[in-house]
């Protein structure tokens, strides 16, 4: 049987230590701020190219979702009537959807939601009081039906490029946690040029 000569053990140590490798530093405080802003785990990581791809697609498709839905499309609610299962998703993009934890937290508790420059009701969770419309013999809607209604499709639109936005976050997260999934390429075909130098070794007896 071939033993190991000392230079093969000496390339694996070496490719074990290969340059290539990503120094993930901390994954977990990486993840963590992966989390909180796109792109900023990897920054940390020092994979600053990565870190500016995710910031500005990640960013960019959650905040044209809101330019879509005008704000509203990302809100916090667990009411009865209205379960918003979409934030969660939403949540996934971290700081930007944070808003709207702050904005249900004070609805709830008979504060005024925080006014933004933009848009006076932005995350704010809509009113499920059913209001009577002026001159309109419908039924009396609700905050939430007057949102679909002007919006159209594009309260719709807007929460789908919102959920995707975290949805994609969340694979930047593990990808700032984890690494890349790749693998050690140099290191295997080292050992396969060295195994095919190698002279067959002769039958012994």
């Amino acid at each position: 049987m071939a033993k190991a000569t000392p230079s093969r053990t000496a390339a694996r140590g070496s490719a074990a230590a290969s340059p290539d490798q990503v120094p993930l530093r901390d994954p977990v405080l990486a993840a963590a701020l992966a989390w909180l802003i796109p792109g900023a785990g990897h920054w940390y990581q020092g994979r600053r190219s990565k870190a500016v791809l995710f910031f500005v697609c990640i960013l960019g498709t959650f905040i044209y979702g809101l330019y879509l839905g005008e704000g509203r499309v990302v809100y916090a609610s667990m009411r009865s009537e209205d379960r918003r299962l979409h934030y969660f998703s939403q949540l996934g993009a971290g700081l930007p959807a944070l808003p709207a934890l702050v904005q249900a937290y004070r609805v709830n508790h008979g504060k005024d939601p925080i006014k933004f420059p933009i848009w006076d009701r932005f995350m704010v969770p809509p009113s499920l009081v059913k209001k009577p419309v002026e001159g309109d013999r419908r039924d009396a809607a609700d905050e939430l039906d007057e949102l679909q209604k002007t919006l159209n499709r594009y309260f719709e639109l807007g929460t789908v490029y919102t959920m995707v936005a975290g949805l994609l976050n969340v694979l930047v997260i593990y990808d700032a946690w984890g690494g890349p999934a790749e693998p050690d390429m140099p290191a295997k075909k080292e050992e396969d040029e060295e195994a095919s130098s190698e002279p067959p070794s002769e039958p012994s007896g």
